[in-house]
């Protein structure tokens, strides 16, 4: 029974938020100044995922984000990037396997239920209309009210991450 509380609380200790980055290494990021939000894709079933207020956020926060790193919004007309972005959320299951039984000797299989959301963020070279970098946000939790909390630091930690370190 100790292994089985332990093995929960390490689950739950794990951090749920996972930022995976892609990027053109051939690319030299100190050309962009300027970038423009293009498009916003909201893609959950749940309806406060993909509301108005839900895109204004988003589109705040990127641009924070990005003015942080010193670019400049351009409302209309020409960028050096153009951001486009998707939000989903689905609900998943995983097993889980845990010691049990006499002496911890057997398994227990669980089932965990979570919601997943993603968001992915492309930064896209309008010159030249190739994908140049490409943030992946993935936070896990168990409602949807708990995902809308953490889009700011989806979209902070995605972005944090650029320009990406070249190699």
């Amino acid at each position: 029974m100790k292994l089985i509380i332990l093995g929960l609380l390490m689950t739950c200790a794990a951090p749920a938020q996972r930022i995976e980055i892609e990027a053109d290494q051939s690319v030299d990021f100190a050309k962009f100044h300027t970038f423009a939000i293009r498009e916003a894709r909201l893609n959950s079933r749940n309806p406060s995922l993909n509301g108005e207020l839900i895109r204004k956020r988003l589109n705040a926060d990127i641009q924070r984000a990005l003015e942080k790193k010193g670019l400049t919004l351009v409302e209309s007309g020409e960028s050096d990037l153009n951001v486009r972005y998707t939000l989903g959320a689905a609900r998943k299951t995983e097993l889980e396997a845990y010691p049990a039984g006499w002496r911890g000797f057997g398994t227990q299989i669980v089932r965990v239920p979570y919601t997943e959301g993603t968001l992915v963020i492309d930064l896209r070279d309008p010159s030249t209309r190739s994908l140049v970098w490409r943030g992946i946000a993935r936070q896990e939790k168990s409602d949807v009210a708990k995902l809308e909390g953490k889009l700011d630091d989806m979209v902070k930690k995605s972005l944090d991450k650029f320009p990406p370190k070249m190699k």
